[in-house]
């Protein structure tokens, strides 16, 4: 269930992470955007304003989310006034969210595919780390082996000199 008045961190990140998803995937900004150069400003503003309204919603002040997201007040204070087009579709979202206008299935759908995503990275570099680790034990292996068949040899000429 999303929160719509976040009480936690991680509380925070998800609204935040819907709220720039669910602005994103609404067809008339996806045509807004297809300009790559607009989409890289227009993601960072998004980004921005959806922080600053989940942080809000969660009652920090506006110098906390200054402070938190490393923008101006001013530019927070203008985001949240909806004096910005990222902070007026942002808080469109949030009320398309809060009065269930706005299914969030398909955002949910993709941030989950995003974390297994990210799990599945993480599980392939250790599978490399397991890897390397299991050569270098072969390795040493051969190695030992190599030097116990010496070790046998030399004892079987010292018995045999006995």
């Amino acid at each position: 269930m999303l929160p719509l008045i976040p009480t936690s961190k991680s509380d925070i990140h998800k609204l935040e992470h819907v709220l720039i998803l669910g602005t994103l995937f609404r067809p008339e900004i996806l045509e807004l955007i297809k300009d790559p150069i607009e989409k890289v400003t227009w993601v960072d503003s998004l980004a921005i304003a959806a922080g600053a309204l989940a942080r809000a919603k969660a009652g920090y002040t506006v110098s906390e989310i200054a402070e938190e997201l490393g923008r101006t007040e001013q530019t927070i204070r203008k985001h949240l006034k909806g004096e910005t087009k990222a902070g007026k579709l942002v808080m469109e979202t949030y009320e398309l969210l809060k009065e269930g206008k706005l299914s969030i299935e398909e955002v949910e759908k993709f941030l989950e595919a995003v974390s297994l995503r990210e799990k599945i990275k993480e599980d392939v570099e250790e599978i490399k780390k397991l890897q390397d680790e299991l050569e270098k034990v072969k390795k040493e292996n051969e190695e030992l082996s190599k030097k116990l068949e010496l070790v046998k040899e030399k004892l079987k000429e010292l018995l045999e000199q006995l």
